[in-house]
């Protein structure tokens, strides 16, 4: 009986395609993972590496459960009483104390020198506050209350100046008249208020006392000048750091609107201090509110 022949099995030259294939997939998403990290955002970075620094820095937070959702300042001790009568801060000042005000404006004039001289900030006041604007541009992207990366750079290092007082602070933020009508902002109040609340939390964040801090929103109802031109509009969108002598101007101003539209005697009468009104004298180096066009 012939034996049968066996079948002959070609050998396949091609399997390494399919490895290749595979490797190449691989590599590909590999890429892909890298861009996608090269492209994060470095403000929400920081702001998480704030968070993750206040967590593992101090003890009594390690043992509580991390907040989801809400950021949280970087202190959970209860706040420190803010100074609110007048006449505290001139025996301090008659003992030769350095006025926290004067302090506070020498050090931002010489902090943000570039930034004054391309009137990109502004900073004035006189005896009884101080006001550091800031143009929106450089804080927020338009019609949006997210921060920007510059932002936090900025905020960082005015919060490192006003941290060693205990002056309150309230945040001022405002717009042009051109309507938005978003989801998020169904108006320039929603836009306004957002942003000067951002700014408030960032300060926060960084360790300034809560109890210092407020933040208002006055939409477009506020102009320093006229919207009817690019660059006017350009101006009406600030934001305003107010930082005021104690807790009763403060609450003064934030009925008057920026202090650019409060006079100091004015001021005084209506949080019913007992202090003689004297002339606005501003620090040294800071431009009067009065002056201010």
């Amino acid at each position: 009986m012939a034996r049968r022949r066996r079948h002959e099995e070609h050998e396949n030259h091609e399997r390494w395609l399919v490895s290749y294939a595979d490797f190449i997939t691989l590599l590909f998403a590999f890429f892909v993972v890298m861009y996608s990290i090269s492209s994060l955002n470095e403000g929400k970075y920081k702001v998480l590496s704030e968070a993750l620094v206040g967590v593992f820095n101090e003890a009594e937070r390690s043992v509580k459960p991390i907040p989801i959702g809400e950021q949280k300042p970087q202190t959970v001790r209860p706040a420190d009483p803010l100074v609110q009568d007048s006449d505290q801060t001139d025996a301090a000042l008659g003992q030769g104390a350095q006025d926290p005000l004067k302090s506070i404006a020498d050090d931002v004039n010489a902090a943000f020198g570039d930034l004054i001289a391309s009137n990109q900030m502004t900073v004035r006041g006189n005896e009884l506050w101080i006001e550091i604007e800031l143009n929106s541009n450089l804080l927020f992207g338009s019609g949006d209350a997210m921060p920007s990366n510059l932002a936090f750079d900025l905020i960082d290092k005015v919060a490192k100046i006003v941290k060693p007082f205990d002056n309150p602070i309230h945040v001022e933020g405002f717009t042009d008249d051109q309507p938005i009508n978003t989801a998020q902002f169904p108006s320039n109040w929603e836009l306004s208020s957002a942003r000067s609340s951002s700014i408030v939390r960032m300060l926060a964040m960084d360790g300034i006392n809560p109890a210092r801090l407020a933040s208002v929103g006055y939409g477009e109802f506020q102009p320093l000048t006229s919207n009817a031109t690019a660059d006017g509009r350009a101006r009406n969108r600030r934001v305003v750091l107010v930082i005021s002598r104690n807790l009763d101007v403060r609450r003064s101003l934030t009925g008057s609107g920026t202090a650019a539209n409060a006079k100091p005697d004015a001021a005084l009468r209506r949080a019913g201090t007992q202090t003689a009104p004297v002339p606005a004298k501003p620090p040294q180096g800071v431009k009067s509110s009065s002056s201010a066009p």
